[in-house]
This record gives structure tokens, sequence and C-alpha cells, in this order.
């Protein structure tokens, strides 16, 4: 149940959709937020009945981070197929300021996919509670991808792209699959990425093997992402330029990217932004379980990991998947490139909810908007992150 109360959190640096107000205030009634502005117009009827927080003006407070591929943290992974594993995801995603994903399932056999997205779709459709992360749909990261660019997505389960059974699972996620990963070389390829462009859904190329021409084909169909750019797909050649040349040459493709220093070169994330610019980058994690964890071994779609400081890989050194926390990449990215404020909350916010066709609700700070948002302190870390108008992460309580 949604706070009654209004809330206003003043005299700090609200960069709302309309504008920065570097003194400035948002004000949130049941979840929504009714009014941004500078602080000077705050007003005792503004005021009125309400909770007041005063902070000071070298705090950020920023739209919350959209995830748009993350497998699992804190112990638990979407393909654990219960309502307990999501609900510990979106209770621990708030610490690093996240406040909506995308759960992300990976190859595996049919029945554990389905158990996965089943489990996803009930979730959804149960009323999400305040104060934790909300999920707002399904990442669908394989089968249909290429063996030949597996990276940690198990072969044996790999399959062509396959539309009947594609329908059945969307209808058993209750049309809940907002991303499919694809490889659109595979047979049924390009037929696969029309019916999901059609259909809402964005295709989104990865773990695949195609040439140029195929990914120009790829993207007449309807594709209009990629999946973790660089990672799991043909190189860039000077005669061949491959998944990652077209990502970087088309501008009708988004791409994710997973900014942790290892997955990308801190140099190749500076000429991917130099080359694709905030408007056309999404941040992701890719994290796994592991993530919050100590190091150890942990598992990954039945595969064993071996999670160390600052990566997690197969037993035969291959990258599977990151334990990368959302306000870490946003700071990276910062770092590797230069770029302000406004262009991370483009990466991090606006890209995804625009994407995923959510940004009548989600994506900035404006009136008649969730109240999802995070204060940054003047290093850019994660003071306080804010669900639905509730408080979901107090930097503070942990300390």
């Amino acid at each position: 149940m949604k706070s009654s109360q209004p809330l206003i959190i003043t005299n700090v640096a609200v960069y709302a959709e309309d504008g920065l107000y570097e003194k400035g205030f948002i004000k949130v009634e049941e979840g929504v937020i009714t009014k941004t502005g500078h602080y000077h117009e705050l007003t005792s009827e503004i005021k009125e009945g309400a909770e007041v927080i005063t902070l000071t003006s070298d705090i950020s407070l920023i739209p919350g981070f959209i995830d748009i591929h993350i497998h699992g943290v804190d112990g638990a992974d979407t393909m654990d197929a219960t309502p307990e594993a999501i609900y510990k995801m979106a209770n621990a995603l708030p610490k690093e300021g996240t406040t909506s994903f995308l759960a992300t399932t990976i190859t595996q056999s049919h029945e554990n996919i389905e158990n996965a997205i089943k489990n996803v779709g009930e979730y959804i459709k149960q009323p999400q509670k305040p104060g934790v992360a909300e999920v707002i749909g399904i990442h669908l990261e394989g089968p249909f991808i290429s063996k030949k660019r597996a990276g940690a997505q198990p072969l044996e389960h790999i399959i062509e792209p396959n539309l009947e059974l594609f329908r059945k699972w969307q209808t058993l996620s209750n049309d809940m699959i907002k991303v499919v990963t694809v490889a659109p070389e595979e047979e049924n390829g390009l037929e696969f990425i029309r019916h999901l462009n059609q259909s809402g859904v964005v295709a989104s190329i990865g773990h695949s093997n195609a040439t140029y021409e195929e990914v120009d084909r790829a993207i007449e169909a309807g594709a209009s992402h990629v999946t973790h750019l660089f990672n799991g797909m043909t190189g860039l050649h000077h005669r061949e330029p491959g998944v990652v040349g077209a990502a970087l040459i088309r501008d009708e493709l988004k791409v994710e990217i997973i900014v942790d220093g290892i997955h990308v070169r801190p140099e190749i994330v500076d000429h991917t932004y130099k080359s694709k610019t905030s408007d056309a980058i999404i941040l992701i994690t890719d994290s796994m379980r592991a993530k919050c964890l100590k190091a150890g071994l942990y598992d990954l779609g039945g595969q064993e990991v071996h999670v160390s400081s600052d990566r997690a890989t197969l037993n035969d050194g291959t990258l599977a998947g990151s334990i990368l926390k959302m306000g870490q990449a946003l700071q990276n990215f910062q770092s590797f490139t230069g770029c302000g404020l406004e262009e991370l909350i483009k990466m991090t916010s606006t890209n995804p909810a625009l994407s995923l066709n959510i940004f009548d609700r989600k994506g900035s700070l404006k009136e008649g908007k969730d109240a999802d948002f995070v204060l940054l302190d003047r290093k850019l870390d994660v003071m306080m992150t804010y669900c639905g108008g509730e408080l979901a992460f107090n930097r503070g309580d942990h300390q």
C-alpha cells in the first residue's frame, strides 16, 4: 500500500524532464510525481500535509535506473522460477539505484524456460509491492541464438528461431516477453524478427555470427537493438564489419553495453560513446546471482561459475555474465568518457523506457510519472532510492 502522505524532497539538483533545477524540489503523492520545480517556488500550499526532506544542493536527484538485461542478484536468479527469487531480486536492486528491470532468462531446456517465464508473468500479474524495484517484463536471452557465438549459453539447448514455440511462450508469460535476443542469420531468423517487430517485442541481435549484410536484412525486418555490444558476436573487420560494425554504423540500432571495464575495454567504451552517442546506448549489468555475494562457486544456467572480486567465468575462462551494479556502470561510463549526468540519465533511464514503450510512466522525472528516482552524492554514489514514491534504499541505514 502506497503512503497517503505527500512527500517533498527539496534543496537538491533535480534533473527533471523539462530541465535541471539546480536548487529544486520534487513532490510525490500516492506513488506519482505531482510537481517538480525551483526551491523558491515551494509555498505553504505545496507543503501542506507533506513530509518535507531538506537536503543539500550538491546532491543530484535523477530518474531511477532501468536494467533491461539482468539474470540475478543476491543469490537469486530468474531461472529459479519462484516468486521468492524474483522478489529477492526486486528487493536487492534499489541498493544500486535500479527501480525497474526485465527479468532475463538464459538458454536452457524448454521446461526450465517455461517455468521461469510463467513465474515472472504470474509475479507481474499480482500487485507489486511498493518500495522494491518493479518487474516490467522479461528479456528472453536464448535459445534462438548461434552455437558459434554461445558464450556462456549452454550449447546443448540452443535451437533455431521457432515462431510456434515463441508464441506458446509469450502466452505462458501473460505477454510479458518484451525483448528477445536472436541470431538473425539462423534458419527462420528474419521471419522471427518480423513477427517480434509486428507484435511490439524488441528484436535484439546477439550471440550472433551474422555478417554485415545479414544484420542489414535484420534491420529491414525490424531488429532495433544489439545485446551486450562486442560480446558474443562477430567483431569489426575493415572488409567484413560484422555485427559490431553494423551496430556502430547503423543509426537504427540501439546498443546494450556492459561497462565493468572487463567485458569491454574503457577505450572502446569511449569510442562507442563517440560513435553512437548517448541517444543510442543503454547501460546494462547482465549480472548473475553472485552479485552482492562473496567470491566462490555459483550456478548460471546449470553451469558452474567461478566468481572473484571483479568477474564471473566458466571453467574455461569464458565470461559468464557479470557482478556489475548499475550505479557502478554509471560511474564507470562517466570515468571512461567524461560525459555529463544528463547523458548518463539517457543511457540508464530514458533510452530503455523509450525502447520498451513505457516512457509515458518511467524514464524521466515529470508530473504524472511513477515516482522512481535516485539520489546521488557528488561522487555519483547512490545515497537513496525511491520506488513508487517509497524509500527502498537509504545508504545511511547500511553504514
